[in-house]
């Protein structure tokens, strides 16, 4: 089973709202997930991004792929760094 960190869409029309799950990569967007791992609202001012790191970690040490936009969240958190430092031994 290939696990991919991505975004959930959540919300009303015209404002939404995402969730970033833990998801088999062949289930669809909006569909079945394995576990929440954090959220993320665009239409706040400023952006909101909550993320529990010791899930993302976790998912990303078991081999779980992030989605371009996933990814990008993760780096402004900083979670990628820690992870490929860990990963590196530092």
């Amino acid at each position: 089973m290939a696990v991919k960190l991505r975004l959930k869409r959540m919300g009303a029309k015209k404002n939404p709202f995402f969730r970033i799950v833990a998801a088999d990569s062949r289930s669809p967007r909006d569909g079945r997930f394995i576990e929440i791992i954090g959220h993320y609202n665009p239409l706040a001012n400023p952006v909101e991004v909550s993320i529990d790191e010791e899930k993302a970690m976790k998912w990303l040490s078991n081999g779980a792929q992030p989605s371009d936009t996933v990814r990008t969240l993760l780096s402004k958190q900083g979670i990628i760094k820690k992870f490929t430092d860990s990963k590196q031994g530092k």
